[in-house]
């Protein structure tokens, strides 16, 4: 009589990824993470399924052609200091929610004086590497500090020196680098505090939100030059750069400081790109020594005194060489862009 088969347990939903931070919302909402339903965990879990299958595809096929496993591993952004002294964007530790802040400021944008010291696609693969290590490790330790699951950042977009004249460059030049986080990573967005905006935004912001949900527009605060309450009210002061109202100097900088939940080893863990990099060499090692083995016991079959001179090796791929977007990208900003699009990665 054939042995039956025992039905294999359902999956962990909260955990489908194997991730060992919580799971759950904070918040509790209907059909959010750790607040739903056994139909709808069996929903997800067969959207998930079907999507691995056929959805992903696009992206997939994009990850491949950026090389982007490649480029979160080994890319190094070199001329960082001297880029922020016209483009600042960077994440500083934590929102009063336990969440990443992400500041960016684009009034000092000046393409032509950037492009000495770095070029459009080594800007895009910094984007892409930000991106991939907001998701891990910095959003994975925030949630192990909070105890919640949290999948979204704060983030102050200043405006300060981007005139309505000259706004319309800045904003299609980040609308084009936009498009990267918008079609592969989205989702974000938890805040968007607009500040320092200049005069007569809030009339284009006003047609703006128009089009937007309103649950987006909830998200978004436009405020002036006098919005050190409204942060403090989000961010605590000892957390807040002082530039911006409050109490925090960096040795070094704020801005390339990268403190945080994802700096502190009691809530960072090894990301999994990189336990997969150790993974991938382990595992290419032992292919490497299964294969000398096998090429060197079949040698000395057909000639016992032939020995192997070269095992097969691994390869190096250069990540300088990913390929990138041709044309104006940089990293993902614009206030209009970012509120249209309704996410935010590394910030906007």
């Amino acid at each position: 009589m054939a042995e039956q088969t025992k039905p294999a347990p359902a999956a962990d939903a909260s955990h489908y990824d194997g991730y060992d931070y919580p799971a759950v919302k904070a918040t509790p909402q209907n059909g959010h993470p750790g607040h739903t339903t056994p139909e709808q965990d069996d929903m997800v879990l067969e959207l998930r399924e079907l999507l691995e299958k056929e959805g992903f595809i696009d992206c997939e096929t994009w990850r491949k052609e950026f090389k982007v496993d490649d480029l979160v591993r080994n890319f190094v952004y070199v001329e960082k200091p001297e880029v922020f002294k016209y483009y600042p964007q960077y994440y500083h530790k934590t929102d009063k929610d336990g969440r990443p802040v992400y500041i960016e400021a684009i009034g000092n944008i000046d393409l032509n004086a950037m492009y000495k010291i770095t070029t459009a696609e080594r800007m895009l693969s910094n984007l892409v590497v930000e991106y991939e290590k907001l998701a891990d490790p910095r959003l994975p330790a925030c949630s192990r500090k909070t105890g919640n699951l949290l999948e979204t950042c704060c983030t102050i977009m200043d405006l300060k020196g981007v005139g309505l004249s000259k706004f319309g460059s800045v904003y299609s030049y980040l609308k084009q680098a936009s498009a990267i986080s918008q079609n592969y990573y989205p989702e974000r967005l938890g805040k968007l505090y607009l500040i320092n905006a200049p005069w007569g935004f809030s009339s284009v912001w006003a047609v703006i939100k128009g089009f937007l949900d309103p649950v987006t527009v909830d998200k978004i605060q436009v405020l002036g030059a006098t919005y050190h309450a409204e942060l403090l009210n989000q961010v605590p002061a000892e957390n807040l750069p002082k530039e911006y109202g409050g109490e925090c100097e960096c040795d070094g900088g704020c801005m390339l400081s990268d403190m945080g939940p994802w700096q502190e080893p009691e809530w960072t863990r090894p990301p999994k790109w990189a336990q997969s990099d150790a993974a991938a060499a382990v595992a290419a090692a032992a292919t490497t020594t299964t294969t000398a083995a096998g090429e060197e016991e079949q040698k000395q079959k057909q000639a016992p005194t032939t020995t192997i001179e070269n095992a097969p090796t691994g390869i190096v791929t250069d990540p300088s060489a990913a390929p990138a977007e041709e044309g104006e990208k940089a990293i993902n900003g614009a206030a209009a862009a970012a509120a249209g699009q309704a996410t935010a990665p590394a910030g906007a």
